[in-house]
């Protein structure tokens, strides 16, 4: 059932505690609780991009000391790849900064997503804006997911970005839909926006026609040099608050916790982890801001007692019911961990 902004809204101003618990059971509900789906992301085209995204590092309009680098080689993306699957990674993202990829680029690009799914990972593409026939392209490559997010809600879209509309990214989500990719698409929390924005946010994500399968929530990264460097920092509980909003309003998609995990201590990811996230980035970089190395992690998990999916393992629990109440669930988990 879809629900309204206000609906959304409402989710966000309940007690924090009746909130993790409602996000909690709905992730029982359709999840293992314990489970968490590793993804890498690799940069495969590093700086240069013509837009003016105000967080990004990659911008030639902000000075932010990024060195520009071309598009890797097939090689590079493979070794890459293996040493993921290695750690543990199942899905393996590969992200250009471009305003969207031209031609003469696509062809390295579709070897690279072949070359990485005889790997057995999953693979994933963040690759910008997308021309008529492109979508088609990738998903006869056998690409898994594309990456587009909305980055904010449209009522505060004009704030953040000028060189593309929010339209504009609803075109490409149209397109990748239309040639039966999957699609991994959130937004980033702490930009200046309100609890409104954050709320109209995820009912635009939930309004998409089907939601997306994977929802990446982003802490904002401060990058010195953008337009948002200053931006004051976000407080941690209304993160955590948008991680379980988001879980009770896409009950089915995989929520990621995805950039700002060097900003976050262990017991704020450990609540993250509590209100419905079961996805994040490993590895020691998202594409040019730092990320906590693998041992940490590993050790994070370790404290928590949760584990990495393994590849291929279906993350959605087959005995549990959309209809399920609170305390069937809990007792129908019970019994699997006897």
């Amino acid at each position: 059932m879809s629900q309204t902004r206000a609906d959304v809204q409402a989710l966000f101003e309940l007690p924090l505690n009746d909130l993790i618990y409602r996000a909690q059971s709905v992730h029982r509900q359709h999840f293992d609780a314990n489970a968490v789906q590793l993804s890498t992301l690799l940069s495969i085209k590093t700086g240069g991009c013509s837009e003016d995204c105000s967080y990004c590092s990659q911008s030639t309009r902000f000075d932010t000391k990024v060195d520009h680098e071309p598009l890797k080689s097939l090689e590079d993306v493979v070794n890459a790849a293996s040493i993921a699957k290695q750690n543990g990674a199942t899905r393996f993202c590969m992200g250009a900064a471009w305003r969207g990829p031209k031609q003469k680029d696509m062809a390295r690009v579709l070897e690279m997503i072949e070359a990485v799914q005889s790997l057995g990972l999953e693979t994933c593409a963040t690759l910008g804006l997308l021309q008529p026939g492109q979508a088609e392209q990738l998903a006869a490559a056998g690409l898994d997911y594309y990456n587009h997010n909305l980055d904010t809600a449209a009522a505060y879209y004009d704030n953040i970005i000028h060189t593309h509309s929010y339209d504009d990214r609803l075109r490409t989500l149209r397109e990748v839909r239309g040639a039966g990719i999957k699609l991994c698409c959130g937004g980033i929390i702490g930009m200046g926006e309100t609890r409104a924005h954050r709320a109209a946010l995820i009912a635009e994500l939930a309004a998409l026609e089907p939601p997306p399968e994977s929802v990446p929530i982003n802490m904002l990264v401060r990058v010195p040099g953008t337009p948002l460097a200053e931006m004051p920092a976000l407080d941690p509980i209304e993160f955590v608050r948008s991680i379980a909003v988001a879980r009770i309003t896409l009950p089915t998609a995989v929520v990621r916790l995805s950039a700002g995990r060097t900003q976050m201590p262990e017991p704020l990811q450990a609540l993250c982890f509590l209100a419905g996230a079961n996805s994040m980035f490993y590895g020691d970089k998202l594409l040019t801001t730092p990320n906590p190395n693998v041992d940490h992690d590993r050790a994070l998990f370790e404290k928590l007692g949760l584990r990495a999916m393994l590849p291929g393992e279906s993350m959605r629990r087959s005995t549990a019911t959309d209809h399920d109440t609170p305390m069937q669930v809990v007792a129908a988990q019970s019994h699997i961990q006897s």
